[in-house]
């Protein structure tokens, strides 16, 4: 998704992947097939390029600090990605900047973790491994001590934190240049479904001015206070009481954004290159009142493209991205995303499309 706005704006995009039918690398000419946990494979890259960039948070650090040692542009840097990388070094940054954030605390076995859920009022509590993680992957919520053993098991320091009856989760999510130039996108409403995002509504339904604005503030404070270049997306609760908890984040573009590709002035993606290149960057605002994105789960259709005839004569307006991936139940292997102003409506076409693509309705 990097791939268009880099060819719209004369950049030469160069990719290293694990394998020659990773998406990216079926679609960029210049591709490089290599480990980039493996220092010898990522420093042969990073050689060829100007500025070495992430679609995700699991190059190992010490690799990228011998990059940037080598005087290779590593945007993020090291220092701010760790943060991305390791819980407990996050909470402990959010904790540093003021942050208001659900209880935690670093535990070491089922001990710690009754001890902690005395401290916060009871179980349930949730449990994150502090690396590794992804798409509700080691997350637990434990609603005794017992419970959390498989926690444990990866040999990674694990996170306790209170678990928090929220409303909603939402999203902030801002690009940040060198240069300390940075823009905030539409706080969105982020829909999980076992951990998996499955809808994105932007911006969010019936959020207040003030409560939007005091999101993404919250973002754009952490990406300074953190030093992050690129985009950076802010993972929040909602509660009942209207207060905003920062949950997680991540410092690439993210699926939360992905509604940006055709719903915003400048995507996420292309605002990413820009921010990395030390660019001025685009502005952020949506196109429409309301743009409804929904990802394509791997479902019981493999074959994709034998539902886009129906997809596409039914809702013309609709806009579809499929990734390229081979199908797998619950995978992520596409989204749609409809532009309008009216929430339910543009919700109703976007799930009805996405159903048809996974098998869940034979159109």
């Amino acid at each position: 998704m990097l791939h268009p706005p880099a060819v719209a704006l004369g950049i030469d995009l160069a990719v290293l992947s694990g394998s020659a039918s990773d998406s990216a690398a079926q679609v960029v000419a210049r591709h490089v097939v290599g480990d980039e946990a493996g220092l010898g494979d990522l420093r042969a890259f990073a050689d060829q390029v100007d500025v070495l960039t992430f679609d995700h948070e699991h190059v190992p650090g010490e690799d990228l600090r011998a990059l940037e040692s080598a005087g290779i542009r590593v945007r993020p840097g090291s220092a701010a990605l760790a943060h991305a990388q390791d819980k407990a070094h996050m909470r402990a940054a959010f904790d540093a900047l003021g942050l208001p954030v659900p209880a935690h605390r670093v535990v070491s076995g089922e001990g710690d973790v009754a001890t902690f859920a005395a401290e916060v009022g009871g179980y349930p509590v949730v449990l994150k491994t502090a690396r590794g993680g992804y798409d509700g992957r080691g997350v637990w919520v434990v609603d005794h001590p017992d419970a959390g053993r498989d926690a444990f098991r990866a040999g990674v320091p694990v996170v306790a934190e209170a678990f928090v009856p929220f409303r909603r989760e939402l999203a902030a999510l801002v690009a940040r240049a060198p240069s300390g130039q940075a823009v905030a996108y539409p706080v969105v409403e982020s829909v999980q479904r076992d951990g998996i995002c499955v809808e994105v509504v932007a911006p969010a339904p019936g959020l207040p001015a003030d409560t939007a604005n005091a999101a993404q503030r919250l973002a754009l404070r952490i990406a300074d206070g953190l030093g992050v270049v690129g985009v950076l997306a802010v993972e929040l609760f909602e509660t009942d009481e209207g207060q905003l908890l920062v949950n997680e984040l991540a410092m690439r573009p993210h699926n939360t954004g992905h509604w940006s590709i055709d719903g915003a002035v400048t995507s996420q993606f292309e605002n990413h290159l820009r921010a990395v290149l030390d660019w001025p960057l685009g502005a952020p605002n949506p196109l429409a009142p309301v743009t409804v994105m929904v990802n394509v789960l791997g479902g019981s259709r493999t074959d994709l493209a034998t539902a886009l005839p129906h997809v596409m004569t039914r809702d013309p307006a609709l806009k579809v991205h499929l990734y390229g991936k081979s199908v797998r139940p619950g995978r992520k292997v596409g989204h749609v995303t409809v532009l309008g102003d009216d929430v339910e409506e543009l919700r109703a076409r976007a799930w009805h499309a996405a159903d048809a693509l996974t098998g869940v309705i034979d159109p």
